[in-house]
Formats: structure tokens, sequence, C-alpha cells
């Protein structure tokens, strides 16, 4: 397998190898980043985990007679195809977008066009209010509304992901990353925390809300819309955009002549023609993968399938918290505040240990705690909430960990100039697999009568993810094995 050189174009970093205070415009810029992720724990956390997701498949929506386990149990799968539906959709637009963006070299634009098509649907989720009569018609608003927001929050998120780039060296994109996925663990605390104690928690919160038409949760999420949009600015302000710089080498080195004249056909391309520019150069890359990195294209697919096992830990874990160790709705929220602060500190601490022993021990290990914790979950499933407590937050604390290390380990692994279509690659690759955690949570359920079962299942797709990665052959240098190989090449790890 061909090793990759290790040659990169020099990029501005919050300190220098000898661990220098980084100049304040550079640490500007690193806190500007973060604190789109900052804000993106509203849709994250509020959106689509802990708030409004369980709010919209609760009984709350069903008409008085009606069976309510029929019902919600509907309304459920109906949430389920339209995720589905914006999964195919992401999977299919990223990297073409990606790759527009990386050509027109505007990806703040980008990333601000879609974290405004983010913020004006959570705001519309205003309008989802659960009217007799009308409930199914308010379930199918959200639902769209939820869909198109989880669409526009993913194509944004590869133009964030490929920013990281642009703010970091091999030596700290392990601990600026740690420290925007930490800043999304922080703000989804904080944010859980004034809507549970002002809006929902409280019969009459502030300014009066009320239950009342879903009021108090209807506020919530326009405060969760306005929270991502103020947060969403810093980046688009302060982050300096670079110019991208000519391919040299690697899985991204096309013929001079192919280059420029993809340049100037993507330049002259407009609507539909400057899509299918951008699949062409796309099918282009993935041979070149395949000829010159395997080792690149064996990641993302290890990648997609722990974290889809990673998604499905939140994605279920509010479910079995509930449903197997007797959680209520608030101990649930009480839950996910105190799993957010333990995966905050947790992903912040692994983002310094990235950079001493590399992203590919950190996700390792992290896997290998999921494995363990996961399984004792699924063991003392009969010991009350304390088994869950303790082992739910265990889970919590590699979970950000894995999910940061890995985009670090891809952000070390991308070549200059192609880290948006690589970014939208690892999106794709994401969502491609993004069935398998669902599928098998459902399929033991479904078979065993018993929802615990379901661990298991979620505990099978990160065994799976953890061997695959254990067979890919990782090229060494660039910080991949740590500090002491940032300046090796030549080698695999």
């Amino acid at each position: 397998m061909p090793a990759r050189s290790a040659a990169r174009t020099p990029r501005p970093s919050p300190d220098d190898a000898s661990g220098a205070p980084a100049p304040p415009h550079l640490r500007r810029q690193v806190t500007a980043w973060s604190l789109w992720d900052w804000g993106g724990a509203a849709f994250n956390a509020v959106v689509t985990t802990f708030v409004f997701t369980p709010w919209l498949t609760s009984d709350t929506f069903v008409e008085a007679g009606k069976d309510v386990d029929a019902v919600t149990a509907r309304h459920s799968a109906w949430l389920g195809w339209g995720l589905t539906v914006a999964g195919v959709l992401i999977a299919v637009l990223a990297p073409a977008l990606g790759a527009l963006a990386d050509r027109s070299g505007r990806r703040k634009l980008w990333l601000g066009a879609n974290s405004a098509v983010v913020f004006v649907t959570m705001l519309a989720l205003w309008f989802v209010e659960p009217v007799p009569g009308h409930l199914s018609r308010a379930v199918v608003l959200g639902v769209v509304l939820l869909s198109v927001g989880n669409v526009f929050y993913e194509l944004a998120g590869v133009a964030y992901n490929a920013l990281l780039l642009q703010i970091s060296t091999p030596r700290t994109i392990g601990r600026i990353s740690g420290i925007g996925w930490g800043a999304g663990y922080v703000g989804g605390i904080v944010l859980l925390l004034i809507l549970f104690v002002g809006f929902i928690n409280p019969d009459v919160g502030w300014f009066g809300v009320t239950d009342d038409h879903g009021l108090d949760f209807r506020v919530s999420m326009v405060i969760a819309a306005l929270w991502f949009g103020i947060f969403a600015i810093p980046v688009l302000v302060v982050v300096q955009e670079r110019r991208k710089p000519p391919f040299t080498g690697g899985v991204s080195e096309p013929a001079a002549a192919e280059t420029a004249a993809t340049g100037h056909g993507a330049r002259r391309a407009r609507g539909l023609g400057a899509v299918a520019a951008a699949y062409r150069q796309l099918f282009r890359d993935l041979a070149r993968l395949w000829r010159t990195s395997r080792s690149t294209l064996g990641f993302l697919v290890a990648s997609a399938v722990f974290r889809d096992g990673l998604a499905g830990v939140f994605t279920f874990g509010a479910v079995i918290a509930s449903g197997t160790f007797g959680f209520s709705s608030s101990e649930v929220i009480v839950f996910a505040i105190a799993a957010n602060v333990v995966a905050g500190i947790c992903t912040v601490s692994a983002g310094w240990l990235d950079d001493r022993i590399g992203p590919r021990r950190v996700v390792i290990g992290s896997l290998v705690g999921l494995v363990v914790a996961g399984t004792a979950v699924f063991v003392l499933h009969d010991g009350g909430q304390t088994p869950f407590w303790i082992f739910g937050l265990l889970l919590s604390a590699f979970v950000g960990p894995a999910q940061s290390a890995s985009r670090a380990l891809l952000g070390r692994l991308a070549e200059p100039g192609r880290e948006t279509e690589i970014f939208g690659l690892y999106a794709t690759t994401g969502r491609a697999a993004s069935f398998l955690a669902p599928f098998a949570f459902s399929t033991l359920v479904s078979l065993t009568g018993h929802q615990y079962w379901g661990i298991l299942g979620i505990v099978a797709v990160l065994v799976l993810g953890l061997v695959l990665l254990l067979l890919v052959r990782l090229p060494r240098g660039r910080g991949i094995g740590g500090l002491r190989d940032v300046d090796s090449a030549g080698a695999t790890a």
C-alpha cells in the first residue's frame, strides 16, 4: 500500500511547536470556530435528542379516544422515515457540495448559507402546535422541518469541519477538535438547564409560559433557534479563510491539464452543470483514493460503522433509560445534563491526549470502553437506575473522545485543497451506514420482545467498527501516531 507524503501546507496554529502561546488573533479564531459547536448543541441536544423529538412522538399528539401506543408508534415511524430520507439526501449532496465549496474557496459562504437554513427551520418549529383535530398534521410538519434541518445542519458541518484545517497544525488539530466538541457539550448543558428550569419543568415557567397548546416546548424551540443563530455568527466574522493551495500529491493529484480544465469548467458551470462536474470529479477522486491511499478509504468505511454506533448510543439512550430503567421525563433531562458534563470534560481532555499519543489510539481506546460499558448496561438491565447512571455516564465519557479524535484523524489524512470534499465523503459514508444501529436495535427488540436486548445491537455495531478500524493500516506522519510521529513518513501505523 503506497505511503502518503507528509508534506503539508503551513497552517496557523494556536501554539507553535515549542508550545509558545498563540498570537491573540489566532486564539480568537479558535474561540470563534468553537462557538459554532457551542451553538450547534441547540440543534443536536435540544431538537433532535432530548426535547423536541420525544415531545413530538409523545401522547401529546394523540387524539382523544385513540389507541395511544398505536398512534405514538405510527408517529415514531414517520419520524424514522423522515430522518431516513434526510440521510439519503445528505449522502447524495454532501460530496458534491463539498467539492464546489473547495473549488470556489468560499467555505464560510457555504457554512453561513446552510446555517441560515437550519436557523429558519428551527424557528419554524414554533408552528408545530398540538391542536385537537390536527395533531397528525402537526406531527408531519414537525418531521418535515426536523428532516430539512438535519440535511442542512450536516451540510454546514462539512464546511465547518474543513475550517478546522485552517486554524490548526498536525500538532494541534486534536486539541482544537476536542475543544470544539467540548464546547458543544457544554453549550448543550447550559441550554438544557435554561429550558428545563425556565420552561419545561415548572407548571408556570418564565414570562408566564405554560404547557397549553405545547407553549413550553414551542417557546423552547424559538430560544434554541436564537441560540444557534447567535453563536453561528462569530466563525463567519473572525476566522480567516485562506485560498486553497495547489494540489501537489497524494489522493488529489490530477494531471496539471486536467486540473486546469476542471477549474475552468467549474468557473463556467451553472446550476446542474456545476453539480454534474462536481460528481465527475468526485468519482475521479474516489478512484485515486482506491489506487493511492486505500488506508484513507478504509478509515472512512470503518468510521462510518463505529460513528453510527456512537449515534445509536445517544439516539436510543433516552429510550432505554425510560423504557428499561424507569426514568421519568424530568430524570431523562437531568441525566442528559450530567452526560453532557461528563462528555464535555472527557472530550476536551482527550483532545490533549490525541496530540500526545495520536488519534488512532484514542479512537480504539474509546471504542473498547464503549463496548465494555454497553455490555455492562445490558447485563445489569434489571438492577434499577443505579447501573444505568454509572455505565451510562461511562458511555458518555467515551463517545465524545471517539467522535473528536475521528474528526482529527481525518483532518490529518486530508490533502490540502480537498479538505471539504474529504469531509463530504466523511458525511456521506456516515450516512450510508446510518441504518446499522437502528436496524440492529430494532431487530433484537423484535426478536426477543424486550427492549434491553437492543443494547446488544448497538454494542455489535461498535464492535464491527472497532474490528474494521484495527484492520486499517494508516500512514505514519502528520501526528497520526502522536507528537513523535508528526515529522515521520513512509511507514504505516
